[in-house]
């Protein structure tokens, strides 16, 4: 339909138009949302018949590499972000090998 031919029409005409075109594209859209849902299923059950659940292996527990020379109790593994009090006392300038436990390796 061409721009002179909406034109033409009356608001009637061209609501009754816009009507049609709403419950076209809703029809549509739901044969699409049922399509994709059911792609959806099948994917899913083939993931499960491929990759039964497994458990995750065990990971051995990480010692501590730095202590807390104020809070002794404070350690960080040297893992993951850095603890707030490690990130204070670098700011101020000493460095991470101050807070090592044990002999520091070269």
């Amino acid at each position: 339909m061409y721009s002179r031919d909406l034109k033409s029409m009356s608001v009637d005409q061209l609501w009754n138009l816009h009507e049609q075109v709403v419950a076209e594209l809703g029809r549509k859209i739901a044969a699409e949302k049922i399509r994709l849902e059911e792609r959806l299923r099948k994917l899913q059950s083939a993931g499960a018949i491929a990759r039964p659940d497994r458990e995750r292996r065990p990971y051995p527990k990480v010692l501590p590499k730095y202590r807390n020379p104020k809070n002794r109790e404070e350690t960080w593994a040297g893992r993951g972000k850095q603890p707030r009090w490690l990130r204070a006392q670098l700011r101020s300038g000493k460095k991470l090998e101050d807070f090592r436990i044990g002999p520091a390796s070269a």
